[in-house]
């Protein structure tokens, strides 16, 4: 059952989430210090872990039950340049903002806190979201998971349609018109929100 496809997409798989979660862990550290970073930098929440078991758990049973559905090599390759392409897009994202990067939205204004718009910020509003999107989803598609891939990609797109409003509102609030400026003329980087 776990022939030489099964351990690749299985290995990519826990390789992508042990170093996702640890590099952000390791750029939050950087950034913010030691003392200022928990374990929620780890980005790990009661919701992602059920997520990640489900999709395991598609893998196994359609494994089982339709092994050549896991046999696409060129699906789950393609996934795997998603994972890689927003996990590079995620931390070009941390990188260029630096200590504006927080992952918890910021409800007060800090002196540090300024607005980033260069960089692959000057591409998309919100690049970090945008790569996670694609780095969630790539990991189904690397898996060759149908149904994971349409569940993860509906569950994050309303995430962030539903925060990008919410850490706007207090992005303009710290910016004013600076900020509307900035979003007027750049996408926010998540398919149909503005």
């Amino acid at each position: 059952m776990f022939g030489y496809m099964a351990k690749r997409q299985l290995f990519q798989m826990f390789c992508a989430i042990i170093f996702f979660h640890g590099s952000e862990f390791i750029l939050a550290v950087v950034h913010h210090g030691r003392s200022n970073v928990t374990l929620e930098s780890l980005l790990i929440s009661k919701h992602y872990v059920l997520a990640m078991l489900f999709s395991l758990a598609e893998y196994v049973i359609e494994l089982y039950f339709f092994p050549g559905l896991k046999s696409y090599w060129w699906i789950s390759n393609s996934g795997l340049v998603m994972v890689v392409i927003g996990e590079i897009l995620r931390k070009l994202a941390i990188v260029t903002a630096g200590k504006a990067f927080t992952h918890l939205i910021k409800r007060r204004r800090e002196q540090h806190h300024n607005l980033v718009t260069h960089g692959v910020y000057k591409f998309v509003r919100h690049p970090g979201y945008t790569g996670f999107l694609v780095w969630s989803v790539g990991t189904q598609v690397m898996l060759c998971n149908p149904i994971s891939t349409a569940v993860f990609l509906v569950v994050v797109w309303q995430f962030f349609a539903t925060r990008i409003p919410y850490e706007e509102y207090y992005l303009r609030s710290f910016f004013g018109s600076q900020y509307d400026e900035y979003a007027e003329r750049v996408p926010s980087g998540i398919p149909f929100v503005k």
